[in-house]
């Protein structure tokens, strides 16, 4: 029997690790991170007045979501609104929803919110199950999320979209406001988000 050379089970060696790595490189990219763009994306509410809705949005937050193409559950998101962003096209009202009776945005200049499970309902829906805190209190809730798809941008950028819903009650984060509103406005608040993000290098 012919014992191989040096030489030829030192190649085999390397060749096997380069194999290797090559595996756990792709194992690695399979996992990506992506930063919400702000300038693409939106954060928009509605919530009753009377017998109309009346809508809002922020203007200023941000976020990553973590994906896995091959298993989308194990993807992860999380995201920080700031509240003195709020816009709902009237400066007064806007000034009152960051006061003490609502938001309280000097005590809490944010709310956020990190997943804490993705379970697949479609073919490219999920429900997203997270902790969102507002004014320092904490509370599930269940984002209705629909991926749009993953693609190129400009300069080289990849790119993935998202939509997501859910609707929350005022109550349970203490956004109530003053008792002569509570006839006035609903408790349920729908939000409406819409995220283009861009792969983190």
């Amino acid at each position: 029997m012919i014992k191989p050379s040096l030489a030829t089970r030192l190649t085999k060696f390397l060749l096997a690790t380069a194999m290797l790595a090559a595996l756990a490189g792709t194992a690695r990219a399979a996992v990506e991170t992506y930063a919400i763009d702000p300038t693409h994306s939106s954060v928009g509410f509605s919530i009753r007045h009377f017998v109309s809705k009346v809508p809002g949005k922020f203007t200023k937050f941000s976020g990553t979501i973590t994906v896995d193409r091959e298993n989308l559950e194990k993807s992860s998101a999380t995201a920080r609104i700031e509240i003195a962003s709020v816009d709902t096209s009237d400066a007064d009202r806007d000034k009152h929803l960051r006061s003490a009776d609502f938001f309280d945005a000097e005590k809490h200049p944010a709310m956020t919110f990190a997943s804490t499970g993705w379970k697949k309902t479609g073919a490219d829906t999920f429900d997203v199950t997270g902790d969102l805190t507002i004014k320092g209190i904490k509370q599930p809730v269940v984002l209705k999320v629909s991926l749009l798809g993953f693609a190129p941008g400009m300069g080289g950028a990849q790119l993935s979209g998202w939509e997501a819903t859910t609707t929350i009650k005022k109550a349970e984060f203490d956004l109530k406001g003053p008792a002569m509103l509570s006839a006035v406005l609903g408790d349920e608040v729908t939000i409406t988000i819409a995220v283009e993000s861009v792969l983190k290098k």
